[in-house]
């Protein structure tokens, strides 16, 4: 593609060094991923700085370098003048701009749907996905468990857990407009806003599930946390809005100055959707759905009370999207699970595994409470500290689960650079002693997962929680496979 750089990026003559316009190839903030024709963005993150790669990309052939080290690259340009160099204040906004354009603007041809919050955001996108899809609203996914299309997963190397960078969102935004898609359901995350990854989108809808505190660990403070999340609702046309959240709510309606659909749990709150009397069975959940002075029955095939809310989240959207409730409410019976979100899987001897990756002390205790509600004869849980995390967040995880389970099993998730004995020394801190039940520890999730087995016996709970996400262990850097349903599959395998 043909990119005049002085224009799209609307600098003044003094950032742009070279011909202003250029044949493009491909967009690459990685220089590993450069190849001839590429343009360079220089990013700045928490470990590294782009500008330290520049050479490496000319090398492979880079036809453009948009920066934000003005005297660096002028001295470029003075050694490369058929090639452009673009200085700018922020490159993560000049990124998200130009990739924008590069794809052809492909994020106006789709309905957009961004779901932020603390506690929900995968499920809730995925609900929206799967909601959307079986309404006959072709539509793809972006969010912690992968990349989407309405057929199924993409084999898409993600360049962050959550919230991809913003040239593979438009990447992927491109992907699903060619395959047909009408729709993207994505969650937003609070780092993601900071780091202008979604710069550029405005949603058709933003979906506000809740907040409490996590990632301060990047964000430092819980003001700056909320003001990022903030953020997403400056930039799109809708929203849907937890009225029970008292973190965040207020703030949100204070602020929005377009239609915003309410929803609660409270028969006397006053939100637009209103669920309740919510009853959990074997096969699923029920529960009553107040909208527009009708009560709608719903059946669905989801556990977790508190899952009544995050689908309740997602038809507010459906319904802003232009569908009708009567046309909701037919299809959620075909609702599928959501994975590793109270996942469950039925093992022998009556046992059921439950695979909910909540790795904050509130969403922890939530499936805890909610695990408990469904028939057993004892629970064993394995609680985690997540080694890339906030280490005060680690006690606060056996606060949560201290009491509500017959055993306790303590490892790490994504250790990183720590020590995994460090970590889980760190969440044991949390527990009152005397234990008030057995507690286990182990130094790898793969070896937690066995010993949790390893305890249960017939009629059984074993709840599997934390944030082991991705398929992979963060170890050191490096990206070791890892799977919870192989190592269930090939423990009861073994047991045969």
């Amino acid at each position: 593609m043909n990119i005049q750089f002085g224009r799209s990026l609307y600098l003044s003559e003094e950032g742009l060094f070279g011909p202003e316009t250029q044949e493009i190839s491909s967009i690459a903030y990685n220089s590993a991923d450069v190849i001839g024709g590429s343009a360079f963005f220089c990013i700045i993150g928490e470990n590294t700085d782009g500008h330290l790669f520049i050479a490496e990309a000319i090398d492979k052939g880079a036809v453009a370098i948009i920066g934000s080290d003005l005297p660096k690259l002028k001295n470029y340009a003075d050694k490369y003048p058929t090639k452009t160099f673009v200085a700018v204040e922020d490159s993560r906004q000049a990124l998200a701009q130009v990739s924008g354009h590069f794809s052809g603007r492909a994020q106006d041809q789709l309905v957009k749907v961004g779901v932020t919050g603390t506690n929900g955001k995968t499920t809730t996108a995925t609900y929206v996905y799967n909601l959307f899809n079986l309404l006959g609203i072709s539509c793809g996914f972006l969010g912690t468990t992968g990349i989407y299309n309405s057929a199924g997963k993409l084999p898409y190397k993600k360049s962050t857990p959550t919230t991809p960078l913003s040239s593979d969102i438009h990447q992927i935004f491109s992907q699903l407009v060619s395959f047909g898609d009408r729709a993207a359901a994505m969650e937003v995350s609070s780092i993601a806003l900071d780091q202008k990854r979604v710069e550029g989108i405005l949603f058709d809808v933003a979906i506000h599930t809740n907040i409490s505190e996590e990632h301060l660990e990047y964000h430092q403070t819980f003001e700056h946390y909320l003001e990022c999340k903030l953020r997403l609702f400056k930039q799109t046309k809708n929203a849907v809005i937890n009225l029970d959240d008292q973190g965040m709510a207020k703030e949100i309606l204070a602020a929005v100055d377009y239609p915003a659909l309410t929803y609660s749990q409270k028969p006397d709150s006053g939100a637009g959707l209103i669920w309740t009397d919510v009853q959990v069975r074997e096969s699923g959940m029920q529960f009553d759905l107040q909208y527009l002075g009708q009560t709608f029955k719903v059946e669905v095939p989801l556990f977790g009370e508190y899952n009544a809310g995050n689908l309740t989240a997602a038809i507010g959207a459906a319904l802003l999207s232009g569908s009708t409730m009567e046309q909701i409410i037919s299809v959620l019976p075909r609702m599928p699970q959501v994975e590793g979100r109270f996942q469950l899987i039925e093992g022998p001897e009556d046992r059921k595994i439950i695979l909910d990756y909540a790795h904050t002390p509130v969403a922890l205790d939530l499936v805890m409470r909610e695990v408990k509600k469904l028939p057993h004869n004892r629970l064993i849980a394995l609680i985690a500290g997540i080694g890339i995390r906030d280490f005060s967040k680690m006690p606060k995880m056996a606060k949560a689960a201290e009491g509500k389970a017959d055993v306790l099993v303590v490892t790490v998730d994504h250790p990183g650079f720590n020590d995994p004995n460090d970590v889980v020394n760190e969440v044991l801190k949390g527990f009152t002693v005397p234990y008030k039940q057995q507690v286990l520890t182990a130094p790898t999730r793969h070896e937690a997962v066995v010993a949790a087995l390893q305890e249960s016996g017939p009629n059984d709970i074993v709840l599997l929680s934390s944030g082991c996400i991705n398929g992979a262990q963060n170890i050191r850097g490096e990206f070791v496979p890892h799977s919870d349903e192989d190592i269930i599959a090939g423990f009861f395998l073994q047991q045969n």
